[in-house]
């Protein structure tokens, strides 16, 4: 069957919804777990609840372009509610569950947010904390099962409930304004995770979604049907593209319980493709190289043959060449002695993997290439809903981030920031911001992304660094940090990495370690136990850095080489506020809480990191 046979019509994302119910009624939509078994809802039957919870919303008394803010993990509920809210003209506004309640206020006040949905008791406990400081708010609604006599508080129950007794009276206005609905309308308002300041709600209407996912219809290799598992967060917009397309194409999506099972997960869903971030790719391939280096000389000397194999083949396929009669035959026993376990890990029926949301290392995708698997990287961001560019089946490089996808334009300006237009780039910009709306968009129509790029003679985009990010040395250098901490984190052994020395004489880095990995090095060396601060600072740790560092730094210019640097002994996380949600670095934030570290870097009398 075509990938586009079944596409639902309609110019409006409610029209794309009522669509495929309508089209799709008995086939299979979502599926959840719940006591270890995974239960599935038809279209007919996810229609219904969003019918009752739009029906619910309009008893609320939510008007047309008012607000309903989200808090809340990914979950079925989460893509029901959204599709209610748009059903009524609503404009959703989702927020990390991850946030502060701070930030929690900041995003409900700016957006003005009628409604907050929130998933259970510790998301209501951050509600109710600042239940005071949003005055605009009227009514919460909680997610999980919920008994309260606050007539301000609602169960998700009652909610649907609502809907049904008030279905007689509602139900002509329900259909009134789904047809209401224009493409220019505000969708959504999605706010930005902040790596350099408070979150800022990105504009994104009807119209802009409905671009996007004409064009990803065209480039993603997906069929009605196709399984999926959803885990990325749906407050950011490469999450939200994700459920967007599974109504779009007519997907099953399967919604994760736990990131903390996701392994366990993808074999019991058995997807046809995976959306993750470069995380997610790292830890696998990290798990894979730990497992045979402790294997027996023989389990390494056949995985290295594998791998030799694999990369040969992948080569070939790269340049679209047939694959000869012995290499083929090769490349079966490679993948029935070695690389059949991990496609089995990943459920066995594994077409293709997306990868998104930061850089992907090319040494990555190299390898599971070379395993077999394919990883398509793309680029975009929340301000153009979000894709801009994405590698094909036919058409990919390691490295880049791929070609324009139908409908997007790109150019590189003078200094080498990527600029880019097309109907989904959300050109309203940013709410209540005209002067930051003026500077990134512009009066021209085009994008002004923040990153700095280079286009190949084949027209793949590479991303080389962020254009505020770049480090300018006391000497006058200009260094990419991003690139040399991808190359950093391209050994398994390091799993983060940041390189900082803007108007200093040379750069300098803190890593974190893989713990498992560390620890393994440690015992070979003859330490059974030390807790993590005693761990980095183990000989044979700090050791394995510096050979690394000194491996990458042979790939660098000269100003551009790491001289100094501390191995931290916990990684960086999003609970501290080091990482957004889809874990890029808070670069201001690491180095402010850092700055001591840091500072001793460039003071060999008293510094704890090694020289180079």
């Amino acid at each position: 069957m075509s990938p586009h046979a079944s596409r639902p019509a309609g110019s409006t994302l409610p029209a794309v919804f009522w669509s495929r119910v309508e089209r799709s009624t008995n086939a299979p939509a979502q599926c959840i777990k719940r006591s270890d078994r995974w239960e599935t809802s038809t279209w007919s039957e996810v229609g219904t609840r969003v019918r009752e919870l739009a029906l619910g919303l309009l008893a609320l008394g939510l008007r047309p372009g008012e607000a309903v803010a989200l808090l809340s993990r990914s979950r079925a509920e989460w893509v029901q509610l959204d599709f209610a809210v748009f059903s009524v003209g609503g404009t959703t506004v989702p927020i990390y569950p991850t946030y502060t309640a701070e930030q929690v206020v900041h995003i409900v006040n700016d957006s003005e947010a009628r409604l907050l949905v929130v998933e259970g008791p510790p998301q209501l406990a951050k509600a109710l904390e600042m239940r005071g400081r949003m005055p605009g708010l009227g009514r919460i609604v909680m997610i999980d099962a919920y008994d309260s006599q606050d007539p301000t508080l609602l169960g998700w129950d009652g909610l649907v409930r609502l809907g049904r007794d008030q279905a007689r009276t509602f139900g002509p206005v329900l259909a009134e304004r789904v047809a209401g609905i224009r493409p220019e309308d505000i969708a959504t308002i999605v706010y930005t995770s902040g790596t350099t300041g408070p979150p800022k709600g990105v504009v994104q209407t009807h119209r802009n979604h409905l671009a996007m996912l004409e064009a990803m219809a065209a480039v993603a290799p997906v069929q009605p049907g196709d399984v999926h598992l959803l885990f990325l967060p749906l407050a950011h917009s490469f999450g939200r593209l994700e459920a967007f397309m599974g109504v779009y194409l007519g997907l099953t999506t399967a919604f994760a319980e736990s990131l903390d099972r996701l392994a366990d997960e993808i074999r019991e869903v058995r997807p046809h493709f995976l959306l993750a971030v470069p995380r997610v790719y790292e830890k696998v391939q990290a798990r894979i190289l730990a497992e045979v280096r402790v294997g027996s000389a023989l389990r390494r000397a056949v995985f290295a043959w594998a791998m030799g194999v694999g990369r040969r083949v992948s080569r070939r396929r790269m340049a679209g060449e047939p694959l000869p009669r012995l290499l083929a035959t090769a490349r079966a026993l490679a993948h029935r002695l070695v690389f059949a376990r991990l496609h089995a890990a990943l459920g066995g029926r594994l077409r293709f993997a997306v990868s998104g949301g930061a850089a992907l290392p090319p040494e990555i995708a190299a390898f599971f290439h070379a395993a077999g698997i394919l990883i398509l990287e793309g680029y975009g961001l929340t301000e153009s809903c979000p894709v801009l560019t994405f590698n094909r089946l036919d058409a990919f490089k390691f490295g880049s981030v791929g070609r324009p996808i139908p409908g997007v334009e790109l150019r590189l300006a003078a200094d080498g920031e990527i600029l880019a237009r097309g109907a989904s780039i959300a050109s309203r910009g940013y709410w209540k911001r005209p002067e930051e709306t003026a500077l990134t968009f512009g009066t021209d129509g085009w994008l002004r992304t923040g990153d700095i790029g280079r286009i190949d003679e084949d027209g793949f985009l590479f991303i080389t660094d962020r254009k505020k990010d770049l480090i300018v040395t006391s000497g006058g250098a200009n260094i990419a940090p991003q690139v040399i901490e991808n190359l950093l984190r391209s050994d398994p052994f390091i799993s983060q990495a940041l390189v900082y020395g803007d108007r200093r004489p040379y750069p300098v880095a803190l890593v974190t370690v893989d713990p498992e990995e560390a620890t393994r090095l440690a015992r070979s060396a003859g330490v059974v136990w030390t807790d993590p601060a005693h761990l980095v600072q183990q000989p044979a740790v700090l050791g394995r850095v510096e050979r690394i560092i000194a491996e990458k730094n042979a790939h660098l210019q000269s100003y551009a080489r790491i001289k100094r640097f501390a191995v931290l002994p916990v990684e960086l996380t999003e609970e501290a506020g080091e990482m957004t949600p889809t874990q890029k670095l808070k670069r201001k934030k690491v180095a402010e809480k850092y700055a001591d570290l840091l500072e001793s870097l460039y003071d060999r009398e008293r510094g704890p990191g090694p020289g180079l």
